[in-house]
């Protein structure tokens, strides 16, 4: 098993190594891959650091903020591996709850990753790519996978949301829902590495700690350390389900 998790930031890797950890993977090396020439000295490359254990690797790389972002690193990292390649790709790290839906400091996994505000806004209001007549803003996560992940970290399943801004307002958030009634949670990242991984036919998965509600910005209501300690936990409960599942998936 060979699989690529990919961060938007470094305190979310480290996060998910803790956990690996727990599991009993080992760090293995560390590679920088993105390599930026004609960057200035402020530009600072990130690792991508592989764990194993068992013959099983899991490689964390924090590929960056926002769907762009995740998207290019997922691609650079995924077309940089070497054989036998990888199995499945994870989106990960904090996020948004719906209130009501997903509390502070739960864990919620995607079946579905969904590029919310992916279109036009017109005079009826906001029209997703889809109903313009080109591109796509959703894939799905394999349905067995997502349940079996679900089940083994305690984590609510249901639409994630990927957006390019942070919902601010109440009435954001009540859009949101109206065009995606069952979504639990709105991330930056999700749609990007799930559309890089779909490009080099790879499955792909999202899962979200919540660190705090969707609608108003209020950073006094936040949960990011309870949120990052989720998503340990959460790493520290998932290789025995990623392997097994690999292992009837070959």
């Amino acid at each position: 098993m060979r699989v690529l998790v990919v961060t938007a930031v470094a305190a979310e890797s480290d996060s998910v190594a803790a956990g690996l950890a727990v599991a009993g993977y080992a760090r293995l090396d560390e590679e920088f891959i993105r390599r930026a020439p004609f960057a200035g000295p402020e530009f600072s490359p990130s690792p991508l650091t592989r764990y194993g254990r068992a013959g099983h690797e899991i490689h964390v790389y924090p590929a960056g903020v926002g769907p762009a972002a995740a998207a290019a690193g997922t691609a650079v990292a995924l077309g940089r591996a070497q054989d036998p390649g990888y199995d499945l790709a994870i989106s990960t790290g904090i996020g948004g709850g719906f209130p009501g839906v997903a509390p502070l400091g739960s864990l919620v996994v995607a079946s579905g990753l969904i590029a919310a505000d992916l279109g036009a806004g017109s005079p009826e209001g906001f029209l997703p790519v889809t109903e313009l007549g080109f591109g796509r803003d959703r894939l799905a996560a394999p349905r067995g996978l997502c349940q079996d992940v679900a089940r083994a970290i305690g984590a609510l399943a249901g639409p994630v949301l990927t957006v390019t801004t942070a919902t601010g307002t109440a009435e954001r958030a009540a859009e949101h829902l109206a065009r995606h009634p069952s979504a639990v949670a709105e991330a930056m990242e999700g749609f990007g590495v799930a559309e890089a991984a779909d490009q080099y036919g790879l499955p792909a998965l999202e899962i979200r700690a919540i660190s705090n509600s969707v609608g108003p910005r209020d950073r006094s209501a936040w949960r990011i350390g309870d949120a990052l300690a989720a998503l340990t936990d959460a790493f520290g409960k998932l290789p025995p389900v990623l392997e097994s599942w690999t292992s009837h998936e070959h």
